[in-house]
């Protein structure tokens, strides 16, 4: 075998991997079959796609799509090797979503890619640094979303039209309420969805619109405030407070804080009793 994959997420319907290949020009390619729908996102090297839909060059930033059920070769003849995060979806799950996307009317991916797109990097990057992180709790929403994406690009379709309905701006408010209630306890973008009563990609596209972010990165700056909070008027152990306020581990918690802080934790800490 010449990739390997490590799966990063997954639930029901659904699974994310870091799928890395290490063949070269000397490889012969050999045929295989997609199980399932895939967007593959590209993070580094290229190769040639050839699937039901035509052949591609795939190269950093582009998206393989592939359809459920149908064959495809994948070969090196210029370079060796490449690296993916490979978003997998059951046809139930993928008719879910392109039932949401605005002006999709097909389930089935027209063309074998998408090439790198200025309006999907920011999505894609995302993507990698959450691979990068380990950010395993973000990927959920990050299948959706690349999910949906495609599908509308793929399709011609766009968001443009009508904002939220006051309907759903009510329903993303108690969304809202409901994170701020549980934030130190598991909320998963799925129970959001039921408790609104729409699908996930449909909740999290209007959750977006209304609240400017994600339910996970509202989730994330709720916890992330409360500890600096207490961090800031609290003698409590550092490890103590990343627990109360909904982490599982310190060293995420180190790593989260850092990033969206600037700082770690102790030393936030420190600057802050030394201000006072």
């Amino acid at each position: 075998m010449t990739a390997t994959a490590n799966t990063l997420a997954s639930g029901p319907d659904w699974h994310v991997a870091d799928v890395i290949c290490t063949a070269s020009a000397g490889d012969r390619p050999f045929e295989e079959a997609h199980r399932d729908f895939c967007v593959a996102a590209v993070t580094g090297g290229s190769f040639r796609y050839r699937a039901q839909q035509g052949t591609a060059m795939l190269a950093p930033g582009s998206l393989l799509l592939g359809n459920s059920g149908t064959c495809y070769e994948c070969g090196h003849e210029h370079g060796s090797g490449d690296r993916c995060l490979s978003f997998h979806f059951g046809p139930a799950y993928m008719d879910r979503i392109v039932a949401d996307v605005p002006g999709a009317r097909t389930l089935t991916f027209a063309a074998p890619r998408l090439p790198p797109l200025p309006a999907l990097a920011p999505l894609l990057a995302e993507a990698e640094a959450a691979r990068d992180l380990a950010d395993a709790d973000a990927f959920e929403e990050l299948a959706l979303r690349i999910a949906g994406a495609a599908m509308a690009t793929i399709s011609g379709a766009t968001h443009a039209g009508c904002g939220p309905s006051r309907r759903d701006q009510k329903r993303v408010a108690e969304a809202v309420r409901r994170i701020e209630l549980g934030a130190d306890g598991p909320i998963s973008l799925p129970a959001l969805a039921d408790e609104s009563a729409t699908s996930p990609y449909h909740f999290l596209r209007t959750f977006r619109q209304v609240a400017g972010m994600t339910p996970y990165q509202y989730l994330l700056r709720t916890r992330l405030h409360r500890a600096a909070v207490r961090l800031h008027t609290s003698n409590d152990a550092i490890s103590a407070i990343a627990f109360e306020t909904g982490f599982n581990d310190l060293s995420t918690f180190n790593r989260r804080f850092r990033r969206v802080m600037g700082e770690t934790p102790g030393r936030y800490r420190a600057m802050r009793a030394g201000s006072g």
